[in-house]
């Protein structure tokens, strides 16, 4: 199956109130409005393609680049491919969610973040946290650089308030993912959240909200799940 083809079997999927709503999240033309449960229809026929991942996210279209996503061979994704898909996402969203996750799950994730955050690039910089947000999701503890996660929460904490909106909001979710995820973290997060406080960011003409990091954490502690790692980054 070719990209081609599969763009023309997922156009036909897409509605106009969908469109409208992913729009209000900053996705932008070309996007069909394909909801991700008739995405994933098409993963499970596929499953995983690297070639076809790659052909898919360079057509540009929102649907086929979050597609693209779902079918990717993590492991087989280089530094050059990464690269090419956070300087071309089709908007911000699918550079914190798609590129991010398979960010995480390549060889080359930690490195790749490590580079973004650090660029005066406003989507590479939010693909970056967003990425180490997935990497702590599914790392398990002992694989992890603790000292540098908690260089990382400070670095976080010092210059999240200066940071633009989009950066700001996957700053926070850095440190969510860190007090939920990194039980030995899970204090100095907690700690970081408070004297944060409450983050705000223009999250757009949507109902959504930016969570405070310490309430999320403690109802993670409540259900007694900190530390649970993920499978996969990817959702």
């Amino acid at each position: 199956m070719t990209a081609k083809e599969i763009l023309a079997q997922i156009k036909p999927l897409g509605t106009d109130g969908y469109k409208r709503v992913i729009f209000n999240h900053g996705v932008r033309e070309p996007c069909y409005g394909v909801k991700i449960e008739e995405l994933k229809k098409i993963q499970k026929r596929v499953k995983m393609d690297y070639p076809l991942a790659l052909d898919l996210f360079d057509t540009g279209v929102y649907d086929a680049q979050y597609l693209a996503g779902l079918i990717a061979d993590d492991a087989k994704m280089t530094a050059k491919d990464l690269q090419r898909w956070v300087s071309s996402p089709n908007c911000a969203a699918i550079a914190g969610t798609t590129v991010a996750w398979v960010a995480a799950g390549s060889p080359h994730g930690a490195a790749a973040a490590l580079k973004w955050i650090d660029s005066k690039n406003e989507v590479e910089a939010l693909a970056g946290w967003a990425t180490l947000s997935s990497l702590v999701a599914i790392t398990e503890d002992s694989d992890l650089d603790l000292p540098l996660l908690k260089r990382l929460l400070q670095r976080a904490e010092k210059s999240m308030l200066q940071a633009p909106d989009r950066v700001r909001y996957q700053m926070n979710g850095f440190v969510i993912a860190v007090g939920c995820y990194v039980a030995a973290l899970t204090d100095a997060a907690i700690g970081a959240g408070t004297r944060l406080g409450q983050i705000t960011c223009d999250m757009g003409n949507t109902a959504c909200q930016v969570p405070f990091a310490p309430d999320y954490i403690r109802k993670v502690q409540a259900r007694g799940t900190i530390g649970k790692k993920r499978k996969s980054a990817k959702c």
